[in-house]
């Protein structure tokens, strides 16, 4: 099996930012939706991105965003490079952003359609468990089942409910891109916990 890239999310502090890249992130997520418990601002994203090594890849997460427009400033502001755009931004929002730096989020409800992920401009879809009120951050399992048959389709992030003890059963099921873990490696949202790091680093090197 090809090696499954692994991106962190919901970073706030340094500390978390280095702890995760020493788990083996390459990717790493910070959270631009004010509504989120996992909030930092742009400006405290960027005193973090300046002290990361070079070849880590940042991810601003971002809900609803009134304009394309606004996203890209956020970017410049943050020194984040690409945009995870989480809320129901429409292919034309995400062409305005620009493909290249745009992971596009989806929650794969009921009535998910997988062929919808073929639609958006998007460097990589990433395939979330859907929750009516939340924007990601569930902790909710997503169907691995409707992942896999995206992970055919185009370079996926399978986020949802990703914990240590289940990692490599989720990798192995729907062979992603990259996995994407938040609330499984925490002690309290925005708090990474560094023997919850330890465990996924472990069961991800069994790979």
């Amino acid at each position: 099996m090809k090696a499954v890239k692994l991106k962190i999310c919901g970073i706030t502090s340094l500390n978390d930012a280095l702890a995760s890249i020493e788990c083996g992130a390459e990717y790493l997520g910070f959270n631009f939706y004010a509504g989120s418990p996992r909030f930092i601002s742009p400006r405290e994203a960027l005193m973090i991105v300046r002290q990361l090594p070079v070849d880590i890849i940042t991810v601003g997460i971002f809900v609803n965003e009134p304009s394309p427009r606004h996203v890209s400033e956020i970017l410049e502001t943050s020194g984040v490079r690409l945009a995870q755009l989480h809320g129901d931004e429409s292919p034309e929002y995400c062409n305005q952003v620009g493909a290249g730096r745009v992971i596009k989020a989806l929650r794969a409800g009921p009535d998910f359609d997988v062929d919808s992920v073929i639609d958006y401009p998007a460097t990589a879809i990433l395939l979330d468990a859907f929750d009516r009120n939340l924007y990601g951050g569930t902790g909710k399992v997503a169907d691995w089942s409707v992942a896999a048959a995206a992970a055919k389709k185009v370079r996926l992030f399978l986020a949802g409910g990703l914990l240590p003890a289940n990692i490599i059963e989720a990798i192995q099921a729907v062979v992603p891109y990259a996995v994407d873990v938040n609330s499984g490696v925490e002690s309290a949202p925005g708090t990474k916990d560094p023997q919850k790091l330890k465990e996924l680093k472990k069961e991800m090197e069994k790979l």
